[in-house]
């Protein structure tokens, strides 16, 4: 039995010399020392001993269970150390690499443009108001001079839900909404999406985007209209921008005007962009009509103002030379990531 526990050792140890993982290492363990192990088995055997022969076999086979789970344990440390070094090296950071750029988002342009619009107006005293998308026709139309025939609707192909309710076809309805709640003196801008039933080309779309301005105080002239969209062309365009009143009508404003200003591509030359004229349309205003302010509940023998509505996205088109308008809703990540800021 003495040849058979020496046999059993040098089996085990070189055996537990070539075991590579844990979990060989744990069926080592179990085949040695488990329930039905081979050290287990012979102390079993022990019973076919000489009765003198047993006390000395015991201690040789317990003796040998004692040195293997000592070599397990050993083995064990040494495995988990060399499982923790090659992790270590996988994960091993090289902090002479250069670093990756962060993908995070930007501002789509048109809320670059939105962004900065608000701050000029808010630096000029305005206030940041909003309206309904969905539109009663009073406030879209008859409380703006806009009655049911008249010819100014032909100008605009409505989205009509029912007989009095349409998708909001301008932000001026936010004018008369604003002068029934608030009492002079009034200074707010509106933006907000608007929609018409136009067809999809470069310059047009069924949905964009206008933000309505008003001024309603005692002793507003155009003077003043024209001080505040002249200041508000030069802050978005450059101090170097041109920019000029055209007659013009609207029936929420009299008198009405178009303001121009000199084409950002060309500086006034005439080209592609502006058509050849060497100007680009950028809003319509006008002083407030006093049908408009009576309807609003504000005596236009005592206060007088003035309105304007510049279009957002033929704002952006020009600002940053976008050819068509569409780019603006596709949403290609190859154009928008150019306006990352």
């Amino acid at each position: 039995m003495k040849e058979q526990l020496e046999a059993l050792r040098a089996q085990a140890m070189e055996e537990l010399a070539s075991l590579r993982s844990p979990k060989e290492l744990e069926d080592f363990r179990v085949r040695y020392m488990g329930k039905k192990g081979s050290v287990t088995g012979l102390l079993r055997g022990m019973g076919a001993l000489p009765a003198e022969e047993r006390p000395i076999m015991g201690q040789m086979v317990n003796q040998l269970r004692q040195e293997l789970e000592d070599a397990v344990t050993e083995k064990s440390d040494s495995l988990q150390a060399q499982l923790q070094k090659e992790q270590l090296a996988k994960e091993k950071l090289d902090v002479t690499m250069p670093g990756k750029k962060d993908a995070a988002g930007g501002l789509h342009p048109l809320n670059v443009v939105l962004e900065d619009i608000i701050d000029i107006f808010q630096s000029m005293g305005f206030d940041i108001i909003d309206g309904p998308e969905v539109e009663t026709d009073y406030y879209c139309f008859q409380a703006l001079n806009v009655p049911e025939d008249h010819p100014a609707r032909d100008m605009q192909d409505t989205f009509y839900l029912t007989d009095s309710l349409l998708l909001r076809t301008q932000t001026s309805a936010a004018q008369a909404r604003t002068m029934e709640t608030t009492k002079p003196p009034i200074r707010v801008i509106c933006p907000g999406r608007v929609y018409r039933a136009d067809e999809v080309d470069a310059t047009h779309s069924p949905v964009f985007h206008q933000i309505e301005g008003l001024v309603v105080d005692k002793g507003v002239t155009m003077c003043d209209l024209k001080g505040v969209l002249e200041q508000f062309a030069h802050e978005i365009y450059g101090e170097d921008t041109r920019v000029r009143f055209r007659p013009s009508f609207f029936p929420f404003t009299e008198p009405s005007v178009e303001v121009d200003v000199s084409c950002s591509a060309c500086g006034g030359k005439g080209c592609r962009v502006c058509k050849g004229a060497g100007w680009i349309e950028i809003l319509g205003a006008g002083m407030v009509h006093p049908r408009v302010l009576e309807m609003g509940g504000i005596d236009p023998e005592v206060y007088s103002g003035f309105a304007f509505g510049i279009g957002l996205d033929r704002l952006t088109t020009t600002r940053y030379k976008i050819s068509d308008i569409r780019l603006l809703f596709e949403n290609d990540l190859r154009m928008l990531e150019q306006f990352d800021r």
